[in-house]
């Protein structure tokens, strides 16, 4: 099993076994990818002026560019840069069927509205159960 990840054994992070078959499936080259650390913006005073802790990814043959300062470490930014870019580039290539576009189709999903058809269904079930419910009361004489 392990043969497979020899090759990709050379990415400069040690990512999950998840995401390096995800990255074998793909064929992503860490030849292929240009990585520069920079200085970050924002919040952060004299450290984040002083350290170059942003990571930035950009993988050649797609153009896909990555932009990470989530973290105060340079690893954690380079290890989370790594995850978007292979999650980037799956939602690229396998479009709906990728991870993160079934992740959003769910919550969009979860967050529509239910029609009205469907709103009356739910409520006459309601009312249906709580009829049920209520012929289970004692009776008190």
């Amino acid at each position: 099993m392990f043969e497979e990840y020899d090759s990709f054994m050379s990415f400069p992070v040690v990512l999950s076994l998840e995401l390096l078959a995800l990255a074998t499936q793909l064929h992503i080259q860490p030849e292929d990818v240009i990585e520069q650390f920079t200085r970050g913006t924002g919040k952060g005073g004299q450290k984040m002026n002083k350290t170059s802790s942003t990571v930035y990814l950009k993988h050649i043959p797609t153009g896909i560019e990555v932009k990470v300062q989530r973290h105060r470490e340079q690893s954690k930014n380079r290890l989370s840069a790594w995850k978007l870019l292979v999650l980037k580039l799956e939602a690229r290539q396998k479009g709906a069927q990728s991870k993160i576009q079934k992740k959003m189709f769910k919550i969009r999903k979860q967050k529509a509205r239910r029609s009205r058809k469907a709103k009356e269904k739910m409520l006459t079930e309601k009312h249906h159960r709580a009829e049920i419910k209520e012929g289970r009361r004692d009776v008190i004489g």
